[in-house]
């Protein structure tokens, strides 16, 4: 699994106004140090207080250390389901996508297939609830009918948990009192005050999951039980069984087995292979100089060419650096 998914400390610029601001974008080529070509990329990540934002932060950071050229700008946005839009209309140029989004959109699920393609994995999520330490509930069951922080109304989080669900004969928006977040952040008190029963979300570190496990009140996870997982896998085969390791979270002393995917860096139409190239080829240098930032953990080539949803969905630029590296031919 990945490693803490912190909010970062900027405030939030809404992304069609960035869009305004940045006008006509394309890239920005000047000679640059060590006769490298500066570029501006567009990263697009989510909302304050989830996952994304973070690691967008160590994103950018983990290539600016071995491609200081590579000039990436982490933009908050509403999330995968806007990430995906935003890149088909090239106001973004990469982007955070959660798993069960990036299904969606390359398969053409209710729309027809985005042209955009894959540039790494980021890490695996395992979905599940989490509740107040002392709270009555300990099973899904137990919180039907009752109020849940599903997430921010664009988190690649929130269709996880509609998939899941739905795997179980529910429906997340009517079977629970469903409340959608206008910041990913803002959930854990929402539950740790009584509003809500119980926050959904997933990911190693996830702050949402943090803050509730180092609250004073302590935390408990509820996840699907061994024949829910084989039901939501029987009923949605591109979701996976993905187990959450023990000690992932304060207090939490055994592995939780859930179901999940993996989020992926995607790519606009038409970004140009020689950034693609540049953007992994950094990413494979940070983690071969060794102990990457924890949230880059898992965001290696070997776990990308290993989960891709079809090598073909591989950006070329990031495709030529793979086979270089003897990934396959």
């Amino acid at each position: 699994m990945a490693g803490p998914h912190a909010d970062e400390d900027s405030a939030p610029l809404h992304p069609r106004r960035r869009a305004m601001l940045g006008g006509a974008f394309g890239l920005l080529l000047a000679a640059g140090p060590a006769g490298a070509q500066p570029v501006k990329v567009r990263l697009g990540t989510a909302t304050p207080g989830g996952g994304f934002p973070v690691y967008g932060a160590a994103f950018v950071e983990g290539v600016r250390r071995f491609d200081p050229a590579l000039e990436i700008e982490a933009i908050n946005t509403r999330g995968s389901t806007e990430n995906v839009p935003m890149l088909e209309a090239g106001t973004l140029d990469i982007a955070l996508v959660q798993g069960e989004v990036v299904h969606a959109a390359l398969q053409g699920v209710g729309r027809a297939p985005a042209d955009l393609r894959v540039l790494t994995a980021m890490y695996p999520t395992a979905g599940m609830f989490v509740v107040r330490a002392d709270s009555p509930y300990r099973t899904i069951a137990d919180l039907k009918g009752k109020p849940i922080a599903w997430g921010a109304g664009g988190s690649g989080l929130v269709i996880l948990g509609r998939y899941a669900m739905d795997g179980l004969g529910l429906d997340a928006a009517k079977d629970f009192q469903p409340i959608y977040l206008e910041r990913a952040g803002d959930g854990p008190a929402m539950v740790l005050d009584g509003r809500a029963a119980a926050l959904w979300g997933g990911g190693n570190g996830w702050p949402g999951f943090m803050t509730m496990a180092n609250s004073q009140q302590g935390a408990r996870f509820i996840a699907p039980d061994g024949d829910e997982i084989q039901r939501i896998l029987a009923k949605h085969p591109f979701l996976k069984p993905i187990t959450q390791p023990a000690g992932s979270f304060p207090g939490q002393s055994a592995a939780i087995a859930s179901v999940g995917s993996w989020s992926f860096v995607l790519a606009r139409p038409g970004l140009d292979d020689t950034v693609a190239y540049r953007t992994v080829k950094a990413l494979h240098a940070l983690q071969q100089a060794g102990n990457p930032p924890p949230q880059l953990a898992e965001t290696t080539a070997a776990n990308t060419v290993a989960v891709v949803p079809g090598r073909e969905k591989l950006h070329p630029g990031a495709a030529r650096y793979y086979r270089e590296i003897g990934l396959f031919t």
